[in-house]
Formats: structure tokens, sequence, C-alpha cells
């Protein structure tokens, strides 16, 4: 197991998830590619997105079927501007590379929002700390483990 993964498992165990990380065979670089692997709808599918608030690092978790209306999101998070953070600030905020960060495994808590929509499925899959993991929970459990903010992320 990578150190990223581990990294996770240990504050899914710390939360008290019980879960499994799956190593991917295939690459699955979008949602929808995600999803067809794992065969479930793409809206199961927990996008993790790091997201730069006025120099801050944010996690937003996604549903696949969405994209982040930045402007609508910025005023809800408290920041003037709302954009896609670099890799650098990616790294330095979750310890993970962008296509593989989880909702956990960061070395600090990093603020999070969780959209409204995951919780229309009662599995969701979510990055396992490299781009070639993933790992189902529930909406509930999302929230336990991050500390999320629950938001809309489509006005």
């Amino acid at each position: 197991m990578h150190a990223r993964n581990a990294a996770v498992a240990r504050d899914l165990a710390a939360a008290g998830i019980d879960t499994e990380i799956t190593l991917l065979t295939e690459q699955t670089n979008t949602a929808k590619a995600a999803a067809a692997y794992l065969g479930v709808e793409v809206g199961a599918i927990a996008n993790s997105l790091i997201f730069d608030a006025d120099g801050e690092a944010v996690l937003i978790m996604t549903s696949g079927r969405h994209r982040v209306d930045t402007d609508h999101v910025a005023g809800i998070v408290g920041a003037e501007k709302l954009g896609r953070a670099s890799a650098d600030l990616v790294k330095a905020a979750t310890g993970q590379v962008i296509g593989g960060v989880a909702p956990c495994g960061h070395p600090a808590p990093v603020r999070t929002y969780i959209d409204v929509a995951l919780r229309d499925y009662p599995e969701l899959w979510a990055a396992g700390g490299t781009a070639d993991s993933m790992m189902p929970m529930t909406y509930d459990q999302l929230i336990t483990l991050t500390n999320g903010q629950e938001i809309s992320v489509e006005p």
C-alpha cells in the first residue's frame, strides 16, 4: 500500500469507518470513467476538488454529475475569489496529487464543503489518496470523516 493510501486508511479507522481502499487496474481520469469502471452512476462519484479561496486551500466534495459554480460557492465559503488550486497548493494542503485527492489523509485538516447532491446515493466512491485508488462510503460517513459543511455547488 502506498504511504498516501495508508494515511487515508488511518483517518478512516480513527473515524470508525470500516471501508476498504480499492486499487484500480485501469486509468479513470474522469468521474464518468470511474463510474463506468465501478459500475455505478456518475453522480455517486464523490470528486475531491481543491480550490484556492483567496490563498487558502478548501476541499469541495462534489457529485460527479455536477460542476462547481465558483461564483456561487465563493459567496458560501466567504471568499472574494474561488478558483482551481495549483498543483503545488493541492500537494501542500493534502499531501496528495490532483487526481488522487481523498477526503482525508491530509497532513492537517482542510476546510471542507460537501455537495448535498451526494445525499441522493446510498453508496459514494471517493479517491483513496492516489490516482489509482477509490473507496466506498455513505454520505453520513463522508460528513463524519471530513467534518464538512453541506452546501449546494450550483445555484
